[in-house]
């Protein structure tokens, strides 16, 4: 859902990219969906086979199935990964920026703080004298 909302509120260069992204998506679960049924259907074979066992099916299922089809969709969930951790690192340091601009704002006139009114600033340290 979050997709389409995207496609309604973009140009029409960025929604043709969007609209590419999404249908290699979809494909890309499409051949997800299609190994592991391939897979299921060996280790099927495997488990109604007269000198099979429902182990070997398992480890039919496992090793030919889910162990590729998690490495795959693993690594190519890197760059998505990436991307939204960089993402997530800018709006911290946006959020940090603006907390910094806030905090340096000068604060309204006749709030009863000290150096406030625009007036210079007393010497916190007394200047030093000699002994009389």
């Amino acid at each position: 859902m979050r997709v389409l909302s995207i496609l309604h509120f973009t140009g029409p260069s960025q929604r043709r990219f969007l609209a590419y992204q999404l249908k290699l998506l979809v494909f890309i679960h499409l051949i997800v969906i299609g190994w592991l049924y391939v897979a299921l259907m060996m280790a099927v074979a495997e488990a109604t086979n007269t000198t099979g066992t429902v182990l070997g099916a398992i480890f039919t299922f496992l090793l030919y199935g889910l162990a590729p089809v998690a490495l795959v969709v693993y690594l190519m969930g890197t760059p998505g990964r990436r991307r939204a951790m960089r993402q997530r690192e800018a709006e911290a340091q946006e959020a940090a920026r603006r907390a910094a601009t806030e905090k340096a704002a000068p604060p309204v006139a006749g709030s009863g703080l000290p150096d406030q009114d625009g007036e210079a600033a007393a010497d916190a340290v007394p200047p030093v004298r000699k002994e009389p």
